[in-house]
């Protein structure tokens, strides 16, 4: 009988991947105890225990990943898969592929401590130019100096050898049936849906594939991510992303002299203590807004958003030339609310996701003691929110979870059956919270209902006007919410000392030719909203500002008296000539820069045109010949600063001030 059930495929095949498990768990240990210097003033029982725990969640990802062909070969529903040979090229297959595994695991408990990050594909560029001889020099030095880790690494893949399992010492005698058939197929197809969770990190579609950033939803501090990460993990996610290369435009002093991402002081006006709002509205493109599109269509286009249109003509402050940093929902959190654009990869999906960073809540949670949260809809570990949330300081995260758990709304019958609460309900969910809150609280919101399928609650469909396209009915129903959402919010004792910045994570439809062009992509509204300030009211239409000019913005508004580090600027004190706005079109694989008049397209190396995009709104005309020399000189050398001091930050891990 015991022969039979560890010679039973599926079961041996789960048998051979725990012990893969038990060695990936082994590894964390050994990583743990040789930097156990790193973590020796914070570390304790219970809190290892949890980052070891979030790291099988890892291990799992990588686990199927390494192992996709044993699985497959020990699932095929083949009789003659049975067969003595057939194993044994599974048995290599396994151990070869296990063994690489692991000893890359066992490799960063060494190259750890000089990087501060497991090992990413960003290794094989840093090494490219060693050529073998200097990599087998380097390796063969370490081989020698940590020793003790080489014997660790061949014991483990003799281990890997003696457990595998099934041990077939003769060729099967067992005939083929129906039954054996049945079997074998159904496990095989109910195999593949739980390989695919686990290869992406959840089942439903709003998680998205778990990359090296999640680790930071359970550490404490960036190095915790080594213990809760895994090498073939870190490995796999950045196979396919672009390594962040810093150019050398020109020196590092002729960089700063022409633009700083430091912000000091520049006042001594008493810091004001005023909350902080922040709503990041899922897709709401100025396409979509009337108040933005007054003479568009012969000025007869209405808009979907009455409400915001209301607010921003009578009440709230605006610019009429705003945009997006990126294109993506992973883009527009940091750039709002940590002012870091996002060039050539999303900074999720780098290694760079891994470093130090700050933000609002960063800075009013640690300098001046405000409470921070932040607030999405859909389920908690979606899209990677809330281990950006943790790295950036954020205190509490509420989700679909703290949602379900709160006896005053209906849990998932609220649940819009795709993505997340419906926006209505968990708006209001928001305003509540933030009423239980300490004052002062520095909060964000993400909205979720106006994307796709762009479905409603049904007592609302048919009520709001549909438009040209799906998404409008949607994004009219998201600005009701938001009417709902500030008549709850006016009631509450907080209101009157309230900051809030509304602005959308990235556009969406494009329908009209001015919001055709790459310019026209990144169209998103900037809204200031402080309840009895009248000085933050009007339109802006000279400044150039984009999502990254939030945070100072912000920041200079409170009076904020501490340095601290954004590559955006103050939208309501920096001169119209100081403001600009650069982002990464990945049509082009190059850069757009937007200042004064002009908007240069910029391939990395040199401007290939240049627009005069306030006047010539659907780039119609290239006038990069005709352009002034001193200006496109000026414009191209302060671009090209910004680019290199992000790159060369975000690769060295400087991010942050230390205070």
């Amino acid at each position: 009988m015991k022969s039979t059930i560890k010679n039973h495929p599926v079961l041996a095949l789960v048998g051979n991947l725990c012990v893969v498990y038990l060695l990936f768990t082994l590894c964390r240990l050994v990583f743990l105890l040789t930097n156990w210097g790193l973590y020796a003033d914070s570390m304790t029982w219970s809190h290892g225990l949890s980052l070891f725990a979030a790291g099988l969640i890892f291990d799992t990802t990588a686990i199927l990943y390494t192992n996709a062909i044993v699985i497959l070969m020990m699932l095929l529903p083949l009789h003659w898969k049975e067969r003595k040979g057939y194993y044994k090229v599974v048995r290599w297959i396994y151990v070869i592929c296990n063994s690489v595994a692991i000893w890359a695991n066992l490799c960063d408990c060494v190259y750890f401590p000089y990087t501060g990050k497991r090992t990413t594909t960003s290794v094989f560029y840093e090494f490219a130019n060693e050529g073998v001889g200097g990599m087998a020099k380097i390796m063969g030095e370490q081989f020698l100096s940590n020793w003790y880790l080489v014997l660790l690494a061949f014991a483990l893949s003799w281990l890997l050898w003696k457990v595998f399992l099934p041990q077939c010492k003769e060729a099967t005698n067992a005939k083929a049936s129906w039954h054996y058939y049945i079997t074998q197929t159904s496990a095989l197809l109910l195999a593949i849906p739980f390989i695919i969770a686990g290869m992406r990190g959840g089942f439903t579609a709003a998680v998205r594939p778990i990359t090296i950033s999640n680790a930071n939803q359970f550490v404490d501090r960036p190095a915790e991510t080594g213990i809760v990460l895994n090498t073939p993990f870190s490995i796999y996610r950045t196979l396919s992303k672009k390594p962040l290369v810093t150019p050398d435009y020109m020196s590092d002093a002729e960089a700063e002299a022409l633009y700083s991402p430091i912000h000091m002081p520049s006042d001594t006006v008493t810091f004001m203590p005023k909350n902080v709002v922040v709503l990041i509205l899922e897709s709401f493109s100025k396409q979509h807004f009337g108040y933005y599109n007054k003479t568009l269509r012969g000025g007869t286009y209405q808009g979907f958003t009455p409400f915001l249109d209301s607010l921003i003509a009578n009440e709230a402050m605006t610019w009429e030339y705003s945009y997006a940093n990126g294109r993506k929902s992973i883009e527009g959190m940091p750039s709002t609310l940590s002012s870091l654009p996002n060039y050539v990869e999303p900074l999720f999906l780098t290694p760079a996701s891994l470093n130090r960073m700050s933000g609002l809540a960063r800075e009013l949670g640690e300098q001046k003691g405000y409470t921070t949260a932040f607030f999405h809809g859909a389920q908690n570990n979606s899209m990677g929110f809330q281990a950006f949330a943790r790295a950036t300081g954020f205190q509490r995260y509420y989700g679909r979870t703290e949602y379900n758990e709160d006896p005053n709304f209906h849990g998932d019958a609220d649940f819009d059956g795709t993505w997340a609460i419906w926006d209505e309900e968990f708006l209001q969910f928001y305003a509540q919270q933030m009423s239980k809150m300490k004052q002062p609280f520095m909060t964000a919101v993400f909205t979720a209902s106006s994307h796709t399928p762009f479905d409603l609650p049904e007592r609302y469909k048919g009520i709001f006007p549909k438009g040209e396209k799906e998404i409008q009915e949607a994004i009219a129903y998201t600005d009701f919410a938001l009417r709902r959402f500030f008549e709850e919010a006016s009631k509450q004792p907080w209101y009157k000392n309230t900051l809030f910045v509304l602005t959308a994570d990235h556009c969406s439809t494009h329908i009209d030719p001015y919001y055709k062009t790459s310019l026209g992509y990144f169209n998103v509204p900037i809204i200031f909203y402080a309840p009895g300030d009248s000085t933050l009211h009007g339109i802006d239409t000279q400044r150039v500002v984009e999502q990254i000019d939030i945070m100072p913005t912000v920041l200079g508004y409170l009076h904020y008296d501490k340095p601290y580090l954004a590559f955006g600027k103050d939208m309501l004190h920096a001169t119209p000539e100081d403001t600009h706005a650069l982002h990464w079109v990945p049509e082009s694989s190059g850069y757009e820069f937007v200042k004064g008049g002009y908007a240069l397209e910029f391939d990395g190396e040199q401007v290939t045109a240049a627009y005069r995009y306030r006047t010539d709104s659907t780039f119609t005309h290239n006038v990069i010949k005709s352009m002034p020399a001193d200006t496109l000189n000026a414009m191209t050398r302060e671009m090209k600063s910004v680019i290199q001091q992000y790159m060369n930050r975000m690769n060295n891990d400087r991010l942050v001030i230390e205070k």
